[in-house]
């Protein structure tokens, strides 16, 4: 698939204080004066579908952006990974490149990570046939990624292929038992939707092809110190989550247990100071619509009963949870329970315990607009790196793009500007 034209213009740099304007009006935060916030679409807002991007920072210090675009998600074929590159010594975002196109099937849902030797990772599901049920996760690695023009130079593209050890029938039946412990099963809510829920569940686990297919990514891999990778998969049919891990950078993989609750799908990791991991993981299921959380204390191998976050809601939407440099946390999420117009990013100095402080990078009216799914990094001069899908209305219908924001812990501390 070509790159439509709309998006082969001139480079962003030249418009993007008028259309910064322009968009501020319809209701984005601007920047207050003197803060250490700097923010620009990467293309200007076109109808086409541009969702779920992920950043990281290369060797070199450009950026590189992923993200999925076509006329939809599941539902068209012509969706593709699309790409762009930060070029440190310009200043300036390239014109958009294809990073995957898998000819007749869409790609979607894309994530990268740059490992110890310096190769880019990208990784995605195809979906096979029009339902996310039929995703088969993809890799792709590049030593040659960083030139100024145009898209990486692949080395090697993979099939991830998803087997779990054991009895994972078993297991997901006894993690079902679990977390069902937890709910009141007598009430409304839950009237005759909880068992009929779960029964589905169990009979997807017993079936060879449909615990296989199915999986795929979101946010960011996490590398561990010994070089251990933790992709976070989940699957929109059984509704709940796993770990994808490799002791030997793609060489093998085996797969997590299965992080089962009710609905907690897109995980995304931390470290805390005693090697407990953490995931955070949007919810995909019944009220109250929290962040859901569980942890692991043997390097994602297993993971505790999933929980609701006591303070963070979720509307059902994508976010991300790192560690920065100096030990406080981040989350970058839509601080609401429904809807999508407001994007925050908090800081914990208690390892996600409690978020005291919180900033918006977006905050609009309800139904003004929609800034979802964030990727966020902090590069090595400490700064942080953010990218979301930017949706909002126009005279001739929705405009999408993916936005940048750059921005300090400062800048986060200091709290959204009074009106």
């Amino acid at each position: 698939m070509s790159v439509p034209a709309t998006l082969c213009g001139p480079g962003w740099s030249g418009v993007a204080t008028v259309l910064l304007i322009a968009l501020a009006s319809a209701g984005c935060l601007a920047a207050a004066e003197g803060s250490e916030l700097h923010s620009e679409l990467l293309f200007p807002l076109e109808h086409w579908h541009n969702h779920g991007s992920c950043i990281v920072e290369c060797p070199n210090g450009d950026l590189l952006v992923c993200w999925f675009h076509g006329s939809g998600e599941r539902k068209s074929d012509d969706v593709e990974i699309l790409g762009a590159r930060f070029e440190k010594k310009t200043g300036i975002w390239s014109q958009p490149f294809s990073m995957a196109d898998t000819p007749g099937f869409p790609d979607t849902n894309c994530c990268m990570i740059i490992d110890p030797h310096e190769r880019l990772w990208l990784l995605w599901p195809t979906i096979q046939a029009n339902l996310w049920e039929s995703a088969l996760m993809k890799i792709k690695r590049s030593s040659d990624y960083m030139q100024a023009d145009g898209p990486p130079v692949w080395d090697v593209m993979e099939v991830m292929h998803v087997k779990h050890e054991g009895d994972f029938a078993a297991t997901v039946d006894r993690k079902l038992a679990d977390y069902a412990h937890t709910l009141d099963l007598d009430a409304a809510e839950y009237a005759g939707k909880a068992d009929a829920w779960m029964q589905h569940v169990k009979t997807q686990a017993a079936d060879k092809l449909t615990r296989r297919l199915g999986w795929f990514t979101r946010a960011h891999p996490l590398m561990l110190d010994d070089g251990r990778m933790l992709v976070g998969l989940y699957s929109d049919g059984f509704s709940f989550s796993l770990v994808g891990i490799t002791d030997d950078l793609g060489k093998t993989w085996r797969y997590s247990e299965p992080i089962v609750g009710g609905g907690n799908i897109q995980p995304s990791f931390a470290r805390k100071a005693d090697g407990t991991l953490v995931a955070y993981m949007r919810d995909n299921g019944p009220a109250p619509h929290r962040v859901m959380v569980s942890e692991s204390t043997d390097r994602g191998e297993t993971w505790s009963r999933v929980v609701d976050h006591p303070t963070l809601p979720n509307p059902g939407a994508g976010l991300e949870l790192m560690a920065l440099a100096d030990g406080d946390w981040l989350c970058i999420y839509n601080d609401l329970e429904e809807g999508r117009h407001r994007l925050a990013v908090s800081l914990s100095h208690d390892e996600g315990e409690s978020w005291p402080v919180t900033r918006h990078l977006e905050a609009a009216p309800a139904g003004q607009g929609s800034f979802h799914y964030p990727s966020v990094i902090q590069a090595r001069d400490g700064s942080l790196h953010a990218t979301y899908s930017y949706f909002v209305s126009q005279p001739d219908g929705e405009g999408k793009s993916i936005k940048y924001a750059h921005f300090d812990k400062a800048w986060i501390e200091a709290g959204d500007p009074q009106p």
